[in-house]
């Protein structure tokens, strides 16, 4: 694959690094000031809202302007954001900042996030960069290495955080943060990224600069079986709230925090695994058959990962679904990347991230309060406990366990309905038919990406 997209990969891990480090590390520094579960819900909530709400304007940013130049904006408004978070942070009074109804504490925690959320345009430009830069019949392969470079950054990014806030709270974490966002902005900087302005793309007519929703809903819609896809995603997700909510909960139930830590920190590298293996076998002929096959068994692991209380049924649950969840995203990325052109990609992936991550937070907030006064009764002292106690096991972590067989009995009835339906079928032929429109191929041959050893010029 082309030196340019791995420069790209390695930019995109340091500033993965430097923004999920930060988002962790104010979680981690809240909860230690104020002692409030209440305010750190809230900072993963308004992570999921702003994530969100924001997709549909940072894709049609990504559409309207360079994608190079738009990463290196990301890399200022964060660097901008994480300085003025610092100098709040300490001009604060002294102890406002551990006042969880105080006004500074939000402030500063507000100007944190959006230097973290700055960060997330990247996710939204880095796949139309596979597009321009990758062959068709590579990016499976190239979406595999983003995988994995998520993979790497979210293992850093459990440890470093951590030390960072022992060491020196939240003053030596933006100081950290805004050292890499300079590094990753010069890096970027020297970067040779061989595009054209969007307004002049050959071929297309000039489009006005502006989010135009109704417009990328017509696009989407234009591909059959394209938005059942993407809602097929927000039930994954929606799902996934579940884990998201109650994971830690049960993992400390069973073990001390120390252990939960390292155990994370072992399956984290599933990732890293995952990703590698995508790079060097692909996902098929089919993505869509790929990201099917991957959702069965993910919600049958579900299903029985808790049924006992064991932390070997733990550790290998949560190693398979970290090792399959980097070729479901793949999956999707490259069937995008394939039926929709290029020119609304940004718009494509923005107004999918936007529908797929407004899931999580829903479950989320609805699953704990669902849980602590109906699951955990139910398996402690009420009928689920009488009923299946004897096997199942009873008390709260065991109403817990519940949830998530259920929600893994749920996942694959639905993922067996997706497999079977017209849309999968429809969706399938589009993505075989494919389109004429592929950047590559509407490129001079001396700006078109490199061959690989033994493939055809035209990939």
């Amino acid at each position: 694959m082309s030196r340019t997209f791995h420069h790209l990969l390695a930019n995109n891990l340091v500033a993965n690094i430097t923004n999920f480090t930060v988002w962790f590390a104010v979680t981690f520094w809240v909860f230690l000031e104020t002692r409030s579960v209440f305010a750190t819900g809230m900072i993963a909530g308004l992570y999921l809202v702003l994530t969100a709400g924001l997709g549909f304007w940072l894709g049609s940013l990504v559409d309207h302007h360079r994608k190079k130049r738009v990463m290196l904006g990301s890399s200022l408004v964060s660097l901008f954001f994480y300085g003025v978070s610092l100098a709040v942070h300490e001009s604060a009074p002294e102890g406002a900042l551990s006042e969880v109804a105080g006004v500074p504490l939000w402030a500063f925690i507000g100007l944190v996030m959006l230097g973290v959320i700055a960060g997330n345009v990247r996710s939204i430009a880095l796949p139309t960069l596979v597009t321009l830069l990758i062959p068709e019949d590579r990016r499976d392969r190239a979406n595999g290495l983003v995988g994995m470079v998520t993979g790497i950054g979210f293992l850093a990014t459990s440890a470093v955080s951590g030390f960072l806030v022992a060491w020196g709270g939240m003053v030596y974490t933006l100081i950290f943060a805004m050292v890499l966002s300079a590094v990753a902005f010069l890096h970027l900087r020297f970067v040779g990224v061989e595009e054209t302005r969007p307004e002049t793309t050959p071929g297309k007519p000039a489009e006005s600069r502006r989010v135009d929703i109704r417009g990328t809903v017509r696009v989407i819609a234009a591909v059959p079986g394209l938005f059942a896809l993407i809602l097929f995603a927000s039930f994954n997700n929606f799902l996934g709230g579940i884990f998201m909510a109650l994971m830690d909960a049960y993992g400390l139930s069973l073990m001390e925090v120390q252990a939960w830590g390292l155990l994370w920190a072992f399956v984290s590298c599933a990732f890293i695994l995952s990703g590698i293996v995508i790079a060097r076998t692909g996902l098929g002929p089919n993505p869509l058959r790929t990201l099917m096959l991957v959702n069965l068994i993910l919600w049958s692991v579900a299903a029985v990962f808790t049924v006992q209380s064991s932390i070997l049924l733990l550790t290998a649950g949560c190693f398979v679904w970290l090792f399959l969840s980097p070729y479901a995203e793949a999956a999707e990325h490259t069937t995008l990347q394939k039926v929709v052109p290029y020119e609304r990609q940004g718009r494509v992936f923005g107004f999918a991230q936007s529908v797929e991550m407004a899931a999580s937070p829903l479950t989320a907030f609805l699953i704990g309060p669902l849980t602590q006064f109906v699951f955990i009764p139910f398996m402690t002292t009420g009928g689920g406990a009488d009923a299946i106690g004897d096997w199942f096991g009873r008390g709260p972590e065991r109403g817990i366990a519940l949830v998530f067989c259920l929600a893994g009995v749920l996942g694959v009835m639905m993922t067996i309905l997706a497999f079977n339906s017209k849309y999968y079928r429809q969706l399938s032929a589009a993505y075989a038919r494919g389109l004429a429109s592929d950047p590559g191929e509407r490129r001079p041959p001396s700006q078109r990406p490199p061959s690989l050893p033994g493939e055809s010029p035209g990939g």
